[in-house]
């Protein structure tokens, strides 16, 4: 099976393993198209890292209009689907961007199947051109594949009418996000031992972490909140926690590299996610990263976060500050319950969400494509 797979996620080192745990599998011929970087709205530019790169080529495209989602495209995209000849192309775009149009129509071009991929979940209408690349590569797709739930329901109401699969762009790798020793809530069987409630992220309105700081006066001194990350909200929320008096209970650390090790620090992770008129959490990648630590999670009913988490962690409605303080003195009180969320998250990870059990998941996909 020669399959190419289009995608600008994959310039993220660390989720190239992915793509090594396809190319490991049986029968798989695997050339991977990336841009040399990719300049996100509102972050700094992450250029290409080449970290997990056994068993396949690594092509780098140039890239036009970089950082644009919908506008940006890959010139040479023709001239590698007419070298490879895959029999899967994967496309790793929305159905509505142009970049997905221009390289759905290399791919029907040189005979592949095709297939796209769509995180959005807010229900819109696309205007001219947009609506035009979006009908097209519905007519062309031999599958679709949506990040969450809420996507597949907008693809099937705007008329494709394929075979759909949810399933994330990729997942984590299980032996470096591992339970550490920080992850024993016996420790805090006393109320004078200080309880960490985390957030790791960007520090932005729509992810709700003002609610994580308004819920603590309501909870027991001994439940602190550390925040790491930064962004347009670190002031403000500094500003609110003095207003509180909760100063002293919240520390605030920079964007690190070392995310797992952040994460096992934590005894509990939140994400109070907000839906807003634009955005609704699509998958919360936070939350599949400290269950796989080990750590009890607690998240927001925003978007994808509730089928994320399954029986895993505690969901309360977004925005209930209320329903939020309840839930983490819920686990603060209770180092069994901790224990027991922390191990049903570890396995639900190693269940659906490793590097390894997704490689096979999308490749179920593929043989889907050419025998359906």
């Amino acid at each position: 099976m020669k399959i190419l797979l289009l995608s600008k996620a994959l310039v993220v080192g660390a989720y190239q393993k992915k793509a090594e745990e396809l190319a490991a599998l049986p029968g798989v011929e695997l050339t991977v198209a990336v841009p040399p970087s990719w300049r996100e709205p509102g972050t700094i530019e992450q250029r290409l890292e080449r970290r997990f790169t056994r068993g396949y080529r690594l092509v780098e495209l140039p890239i036009w209009f970089n950082g644009r989602h919908h506008e940006h495209f890959y010139p040479g995209i023709e001239r590698l689907v007419a070298a490879v000849r895959p029999d899967v192309f994967h496309i790793d775009e929305e159905a509505f961007n142009f970049a997905t149009y221009h390289a759905m129509r290399a791919g029907v071009r040189y005979g592949a199947r095709c297939c796209f991929y769509n995180w959005a979940n807010i229900a819109r209408r696309y205007p001219p051109p947009f609506g035009w690349f979006e009908r097209y590569n519905f007519r062309h797709a031999a599958h679709a594949i949506a990040g969450n739930a809420e996507a597949s329901a907008i693809i099937r109401n705007h008329g494709y009418g394929g075979p759909i699969t949810i399933l994330p762009q990729v997942g984590v790798d299980p032996t470096i996000f591992a339970p550490g020793h920080t992850n024993h809530p016996s420790a805090h069987n006393a109320a004078e031992t200080p309880f960490v409630v985390g957030y790791l992220g960007r520090l932005v309105p729509q992810k709700g972490v003002a609610d994580l700081i308004a819920a603590l006066p309501l909870l027991p001194k001994h439940i602190h909140v550390r925040l790491v990350g930064d962004g347009i909200q670190r002031a403000e929320l500094l500003a609110r926690a003095t207003a509180l008096g909760v100063r002293e209970r919240v520390e605030l650390k920079p964007w690190t590299d070392d995310v797992p090790g952040e994460l096992r620090a934590f005894d509990a992770l939140v994400l109070p996610s907000h839906t807003t008129r634009s955005w609704k959490e699509q998958f919360g990648r936070v939350l599949i990263e400290a269950m796989s630590c080990g750590v009890p999670v607690v998240g927001s009913s925003s978007g994808e976060i509730p089928r994320v988490i399954g029986d895993a962690g505690l969901v309360f409605p977004e925005g209930d500050r209320a329903a939020l303080a309840g839930a983490m003195s819920q686990l603060a009180a209770n180092p069994a319950l901790c224990a027991t969320l922390g191990g049903r998250g570890r396995e639900r990870v190693l269940k659906h969400y490793t590097q390894t059990a997704l490689a096979q998941q999308y490749y179920n996909v593929y043989y889907h494509m050419l025998t359906q």
